[in-house]
């Protein structure tokens, strides 16, 4: 049984987010056009993780979910995702826990880390070395996608988008508001995250680029590969055992 519980990030803006289980704290972030329930709970993995003796804490990333989806330009600063987990850590007074990102999710981690944030274990899920260095490229084709829809560049993505963002209920200028505040992290910053790192992505995934040149970049990470593609992959047993035994493996 999840429990609903929301809290004001640094700037007043509404952030959504569950728990699930007890035990050693684990943040759990979704993807870009996803939710915590989308990403975390319906395919399992939230349940596997919880029963390796943790407690799931799974925001729906501003713009997102149960979050507010502010509109205004200027709730959109650079690396504000980040800023809402670092509240939301300070909120439940966190100060061990591990953390998980898949996509969007392991990008806005890893700007946690190069600020500052120091948690025993991190999960990357679909991001790989490019995705994080190169922020803007990604970015581009998603507001092209945004902003075009059936008229953009790779018609088949911005129908995708499209039809994600209907899905989901989430507004154009919000999800526009998401890429603007991307920050690209330098190969420096990733060379100095020395947590114990699982980079996980599926088989036919390299939308954000190589897992194992991301692995390689940093001094304690070892890459793993899962069947499916970078939406498939988060449905796939696979997925949800690999990240429970990485994070198993330190006891809980």
């Amino acid at each position: 049984m999840t429990d609903l519980h929301r809290f004001q990030s640094f700037d007043g803006v509404s952030i959504g987010y569950r728990t699930l289980g007890d035990g050693w704290p684990t943040l759990m972030l979704h993807g870009f056009l996803a939710s915590a329930e989308s990403n975390w709970f319906l395919p399992g993995i939230a349940a596997a993780v919880a029963a390796t003796g943790r407690k799931i804490i799974a925001p729906d990333l501003r713009g997102h979910g149960r979050s507010d989806a502010p509109t205004d330009p200027a709730a959109w600063p650079s690396d504000v995702l980040a800023r809402d987990q670092e509240a939301l850590i300070a909120h439940l007074h966190l100060s061990d826990y591990d953390l998980v990102g898949y996509s969007l999710g392991a990008r806005t981690a890893v700007r946690m880390l190069v600020r500052g944030a120091r948690p025993r274990r991190l999960v990357l899920g679909g991001m790989g070395d490019s995705g994080l260095m190169a922020a803007g490229a990604r970015a581009a084709m998603f507001e092209d996608s945004i902003r075009h829809g059936d008229a953009a560049k790779d018609p088949r993505a911005g129908r995708r988008v499209h039809a994600m963002m209907a899905a989901g209920g989430l507004k154009p200028e919000a999800m526009l508001g998401v890429l603007t505040s991307f920050v690209a992290t330098s190969a420096a910053e990733i060379a100095g995250i020395d947590v114990p790192t699982l980079v996980v992505a599926g088989q036919r995934d390299d939308d954000n680029g190589s897992v194992e040149g991301l692995a390689a970049m940093m001094p304690d990470a070892r890459g793993a590969r899962v069947p499916g593609d970078h939406l498939s992959a988060v449905m796939e047993p696979a997925l949800a055992a690999e990240i429970a035994g990485f994070l198993g493996d330190s006891g809980g």
